[in-house]
């Protein structure tokens, strides 16, 4: 019987240490702080090491399924603070369950059906609750937990028509849009706005006007995306901003190499995750907002025709950051954390296992290459790097939807927010 083939660990390499931190004897609270995680992580690996005669990660895929399953039917009291935010528990826990490949009962997703049916508003748009105000990222959320589920009760939970008199209703004359009317602008919104309006087939001609153009403008001198015009470059807005451009077709008017350098400086050295803007300490979550951006500049890239793109891996260390979410970012009761010592939750759950997602497969349907770091039973359903639900979900909407016609836009359904 063959013996079974071992990849060696990055982490645990010889010339890994020479990765940490240099101050050059310079102490800032960055520095220290930096300090403090290498020490941290380095003390997670050296724990793991002195267990494991031969060190792989094993993903904690049971304990996981059983947090994440609890958590569709009861929260503490800590998630209090989130009262706002429900339809984000219900796409958290859907889509970490579907990368899990485990499923949900019919009874409950008719439930979270039936929920996010009460958080839909009057007006169109979802609400972070029932009875709250119509919001964007909720909207974002409820739409993508409700194709995950995929059933003709998801489906018709979403009223098209309301949806596209919401989404009217936050376009501003720039292109840009707010969150909720009265509400704050930022390169979210747009996002949210091309990504539910493109799975639902409710783009109009004048529904995006100005968008492509107003997303450009968010893009500084770094590489990377603000919030709004002028402000540092992120890597949740720069997802945002990328991942709508690329839903409306109009990324070549990125500068798609000053943001490639730009999303491959911010994967740490050592710790192998990836940090959200330049300076700051690594995150789990942008395990996802930054690493699912490289599949969106590899494709992008390619329709230009760039000859020197590789053929078998995305352009960051795929098996830096598998390590890292393996060994740093898993709770042993369940759940994945920011970096060690953090404590566990439903955001970095998600995001945690969609960037180990991505880490894993390379390429689409036509062509597709897997990297598994450790057991084969680490591997990860694909997700859909646009729009992070599975690919057989979004393709499942899109052909839904699209056999709908687009709605009109209702005479007086434009713009009623407030322009500051």
């Amino acid at each position: 019987m063959e013996e079974e083939v071992v990849t060696p660990l990055r982490c645990f390499g010889e010339h890994h240490k020479s990765e940490l931190f240099t101050d050059d004897n310079v102490k800032t609270v960055t520095s220290v702080e930096q300090k403090k995680v290498e020490c941290s992580v380095q003390e997670v690996l050296n724990m793991f090491q002195e267990n494991h005669k031969i060190p792989q990660p094993t993903l904690l895929r049971e304990q996981h399924y059983v947090y994440l399953k609890r958590g569709l039917r009861y929260l503490s009291d800590a998630y209090e603070c989130l009262d706002a935010s429900r339809p984000w528990l219900c796409y958290w826990i859907l889509h970490s369950l579907e990368l899990l490949d485990k499923p949900v009962p019919a009874s409950i997703s008719s439930d979270v059906c039936q929920f996010l049916a009460r958080c839909q508003c009057p007006t169109g748009g979802f609400a972070g609750g029932p009875g709250q105000q119509a919001h964007l990222a909720p909207t974002y959320a409820a739409v993508n937990a409700l194709c995950i589920i995929g059933t003709e009760e998801a489906y018709s939970v979403i009223d098209r028509q309301k949806l596209l008199e919401f989404l009217y209703s936050v376009k501003q004359p720039d292109g840009s849009f707010v969150m909720h009317v009265g509400g704050e602008v930022d390169v979210r919104s747009a996002y949210c706005a091309a990504a539910v309006a493109s799975l639902t087939n409710i783009i109009t001609p004048t529904l995006f006007e100005g968008t492509p153009g107003w997303i450009v403008s968010c893009q500084n001198w770094e590489g990377g995306l603000g919030g709004v015009p002028g402000l540092e470059a992120h890597g949740g807005y720069t997802f945002c901003g990328t991942a709508a451009m690329v839903i409306l077709g109009k990324e070549d008017m990125l500068d798609l190499k000053s943001l490639l350098r730009w999303v491959v400086s911010r994967q740490m050295r050592f710790e192998g995750g990836f940090q959200g803007r330049c300076n700051k300490l690594v995150d789990g979550c942008y395990s996802f907002w930054q690493a699912g951006l490289l599949p969106l500049l590899h494709r992008a890239l390619y329709k230009e025709g760039d000859p020197m793109l590789s053929q078998s891996s995305w352009m960051f260390e795929q098996q830096a950051l598998q390590e890292y979410i393996l060994l740093c970012c898993q709770n042993p009761a369940g759940g994945l954390v920011d970096k060690p010592g953090k404590s566990r939750d439903f955001y970095h759950t998600c995001y945690c296992l969609s960037g180990l997602s991505i880490a894993q497969h390379f390429g689409g349907h036509d062509f597709h290459l897997e990297l598994i770091i450790g057991n084969d039973d680490n591997r990860l359903e694909p997700t859909h790097p646009v729009y992070n639900i599975c690919p057989e979900k979004v393709t499942q909407a899109f052909e839904h939807f699209r056999k709908l016609p687009v709605p009109a836009q209702r005479e007086g359904a434009g713009n009623t927010s407030n322009p500051s």
